[in-house]
């Protein structure tokens, strides 16, 4: 890819924000959409062109990066910018949405436009230093430079496989996170102190769960970790993930905390 391929980016929440400002630094001609228009209007500040549409974001674009909040949403936006696309133009998929989906999608794309899957592991603070760790399913040699922005590339397979691999990934996360929550909870039970618990597991096999449980400054809100449990417990017959996915639920007026303070209240 050189600097004159033009990138479309849509969806500029709290993860594709910092990866849409990543391409326009990089010096790529960027034309960002999102919902919430509101949200473009920094990008659009220091150079990017804003689109009113998904259809007028992508009309000119030779590769077109989706980042939206569920299947739903990414389906709603690709059925809207299908009609505008040309052949030749490359769909990468960088939301959680699963294989299903990712089918789903390519099937309302017109012939010529080829599908990548490319979620993404990491944190808000990742995305904004190119350090994420992106799930690449699909042909993406002639991108490989563009999602290399964003962080370290594993390519793991046809298309699909991508988006399968952050199933099984994110879904031990969170369940890690709601494990490390309900053993705060027994150790509050048992009068330990809190500190010697948390360095304890720090420095046990469990650190790593623990340091994104104990995260600070990161935003994965629990509803999206609701949905993404949802995702791997439609997929096949997980009773684990359903229980956690009951309790990530039991908290609605929690849905937009990170998923860190599930901890906290399942230790209430």
């Amino acid at each position: 890819m050189d600097k004159n391929t033009r990138i479309a980016f849509l969806g500029l929440g709290t993860m594709g924000a910092p990866m849409a400002k990543r391409v326009l630094t990089a010096g790529y001609p960027l034309t960002v959409w999102n919902r919430t228009a509101e949200r473009a209007a920094a990008l659009g500040a220091e150079g990017a062109q804003v689109a009113a549409t998904p259809a007028d974001a992508v009309r000119d674009a030779d590769v077109v990066i989706t980042m939206l909040a569920d299947p739903a949403a990414v389906l709603d936006v690709v059925a809207d910018l299908a009609p505008a696309l040309r052949p030749g133009t490359r769909l990468i998929e960088a939301s959680t949405i699963g294989p299903d989906a990712l089918t789903k999608v390519t099937g309302l794309l017109p012939d010529g436009v080829a599908v990548i899957d490319s979620p993404v592991m990491g944190s808000v603070d990742r995305a904004a230093a190119g350090e994420l760790s992106l799930l690449v399913g699909g042909d993406a040699d002639e991108v490989l430079s563009l999602l290399e922005l964003f962080g370290t590339v594993t390519r793991t397979g046809p298309a699909g496989s991508g988006a399968a691999l952050k199933l099984v990934l994110i879904n031990a996360v969170i369940g890690g996170v709601a494990v490390i929550g309900e053993a705060l909870a027994l150790s509050d039970a048992l009068g330990l102190p809190e500190d010697l618990v948390k360095a304890s597991m720090a420095g046990s096999l469990l650190g790593g769960i623990a340091g994104r449980a104990f995260a600070k400054g990161v935003h994965y809100p629990i509803r999206l970790a609701a949905k993404d449990v949802a995702l791997a417990s439609a997929v096949a017959d997980l009773p684990l993930a359903k229980t956690v996915h009951d309790r990530l639920t039991a908290f609605p007026e929690a849905a937009d905390e990170d998923l860190a303070r599930i901890v906290d209240h399942l230790r209430a």
